[in-house]
């Protein structure tokens, strides 16, 4: 029987290469995106089947409880039990602290950080009852090494790995793991529409002198998703191309 993976923020660049690379482990995969989104998800979806890729979508607000519990009662009625989950929504509103509005506080937090509770809390009671899960939380250097104009960004994503440490020990004795991945800069559509002296001087500054690939990123996932790597919770696995090393 196929695992179940349900990627939150699905549709994006790293979610994309994440449910790709489930989908090719063998693993049932539905990706969750925005409402608002539906026209180019159809377009998504016909991108992946060429690929001869089979991707299930599904809209939902994560930044929303009672949303969140919505997505996951139809993903279950319609596929089964969610046994993987990997929480990769994200949004980014940058400003340097002194210019920042609490509507940018809040939009990051309840999209980057709530929406970590809202979704694993529909699903994590049924994964310590199977005595098998894998959540995933995708964070990020920044939440390590913080970023100036991103006290919002960096703290929500630093927040993802504190509830990873907390969580992994209540699921530890039951077979659920919970881990977090944190992606240097990768190379997605929001990194190739930068500036070309910013790309630049931030390549310049990773000792890989080059940007990461959303493949390099999901292959992580697949890692820590795998059977043989039970015995790993509670982790941070950077992937980072040595930007930040801890």
């Amino acid at each position: 029987m196929a695992r179940v993976a349900l990627v939150t923020g699905g549709t994006g660049g790293i979610g994309t290469a994440i449910c790709v690379r489930l989908a090719k482990d063998g693993c049932t995969v539905i990706a969750n995106h925005r409402s608002s989104e539906a026209e180019a998800v159809e377009t998504w979806r016909a991108e992946r089947a060429a690929e001869g890729i089979t991707i299930e979508t599904i809209a939902g607000d994560v930044a929303s409880f009672e949303d969140s519990a919505r997505m996951i009662a139809e993903v279950e009625a319609s596929h089964g039990t969610v046994d993987i989950l990997v929480n990769c929504a994200g949004i980014t509103r940058d400003k340097s602290f002194k210019k920042m509005e609490p509507a940018q506080w809040e939009a990051v937090i309840n999209v980057n950080l709530n929406s970590v509770f809202n979704v694993t809390r529909q699903v994590w009671e049924g994964m310590l009852e199977r005595g098998w899960g894998r959540v995933i939380n995708i964070s990020s250097v920044n939440g390590q090494r913080g970023q100036f104009g991103q006290a919002n960004y960096s703290a929500a994503k630093a927040g993802m790995h504190g509830f990873t440490m907390a969580l992994a020990q209540e699921g530890a004795a039951k077979g659920v793991t919970v881990n977090t991945v944190s992606p240097g800069y990768v190379e997605t559509a929001m990194t190739l529409a930068m500036d070309d002296g910013v790309r630049s001087a931030i390549i310049s500054g990773v000792p890989m002198r080059r940007m990461g690939t959303p493949e390099e990123i999901a292959s992580a996932v697949a890692f820590l998703a795998a059977e043989e790597s039970g015995y790993v919770t509670g982790a941070n696995l950077p992937v980072n191309g040595g930007l930040f090393m801890h």
